[in-house]
């Protein structure tokens, strides 16, 4: 699997570079601005500088078009309240996304106490790629609540096994040398999950709900940026209402209203005819589907799920600008 994914990470973070250049590009004839040279800063540029020309242009052209965009929503990116308010611009490391923030490339203004996040994607619309495994407390790393002895008393054996298997073959046996591990490791590693879920929505389910979704799709409010092959679709998760903000008297051009969190768990199932995918039905218009695989075709000591928003409030903002090649 290294191929996909590292040919997926150049490709995003070669775009991620793309939209901060265009960031740069379109408004520093506008305001003060500084471009923070971190690692991540580095990495990203390394990326870009190594993908091909009709590449770059690409990505380069659908963030101009985002940017352009983004600028009319956000009146604050191109309005300072002197030369003293500068415009940082900066891309952020991989290590936020463990913590629920899961914005990419940020634009803040120290002076306005104000920061906008843009979560760039190429080509897919997933909202996270979290892992299971027999030391990972999903409930206290996802949600604040600790999960309990039952749900590792069901899904450590079974990683185990995984692991003598791997360690046995010399981390050499494929998955598909495993016989039917659908319904021998996804099933109960999925069933225990999903009784997991019930029980510590139990325990505190307003908290839960909303958790779930804050650190599933992203704690802080961001924009997220897809570019699509002629297109690039933006979406506001304006869900602390600090989006779209204006600036002294300039008005946004486009409203983005404030998207309501969950406060309630309708329903937590196996997906119908599934024997791999969760499906959790929340009450103000949130269906969030999981679904098991391993990331690997040799047997791995964790599984991974990817997390996809089937169904989101609408009063989520959602834009498609159709880019024309000239």
């Amino acid at each position: 699997m290294t191929s996909t994914n590292s040919k997926q990470m150049i490709t995003g973070k070669s775009f991620e570079y793309a939209l901060l250049i265009q960031f740069e590009e379109k408004i520093k004839d506008k305001t003060n601005l500084e471009v923070i040279k971190n690692s991540a800063f580095q990495v990203a540029k390394g990326c870009f500088e190594n993908v091909s020309a009709t590449e770059r242009s690409d990505y380069l052209l659908s963030a101009s078009f985002a940017v352009n965009f983004l600028m009319d929503i956000e009146p604050r990116l191109s309005n300072d309240i002197g030369k003293d308010d500068i415009l940082q611009l900066e891309i952020l490391s991989d290590h936020h996304g463990k913590f629920g923030d899961v914005r990419d490339v940020l634009a803040i203004r120290l002076l306005q106490k104000w920061e906008i996040g843009v979560s760039a994607k190429n080509n897919h619309h997933a909202v996270k790629h979290s892992r299971l495994s027999a030391s990972i407390d999903f409930g206290e790393k996802w949600l604040g609540i600790r999960t309990s002895k039952e749900y590792f008393d069901i899904v450590t054996p079974i990683f185990n096994k995984l692991e003598k298997i791997r360690k046995d073959s010399k981390a050499k046996k494929r998955w598909s040398e495993l016989g039917d591990y659908h319904s021998t490791i996804y099933v109960p590693i999925l069933k225990a999950f999903i009784k997991e879920l019930k029980n510590l929505y139990k325990k505190d389910s307003k908290k839960i709900a909303s958790n779930l979704v804050a650190y599933l799709v992203g704690n802080k409010d961001f924009y997220k940026v897809i570019k699509g092959k002629n297109s690039v679709e933006i979406h506001a998760y304006n869900l602390n209402g600090t989006l779209n903000l204006p600036f002294k008297n300039t008005q946004p051009k486009y409203k983005t209203p404030k998207v309501p969190l969950p406060t309630e768990i309708v329903d937590i199932a196996l997906k119908a005819d599934s024997d791999t995918t969760a499906i959790v039905t929340m009450n103000n218009d949130w269906i969030l589907s999981f679904r098991i695989h391993n990331a690997s075709s040799r047997v791995e000591l964790s599984l991974k799920f990817d997390i996809n928003l089937l169904k989101s409030p609408k009063k989520l903002f959602k834009n498609t600008l159709n880019i024309s090649h000239d």
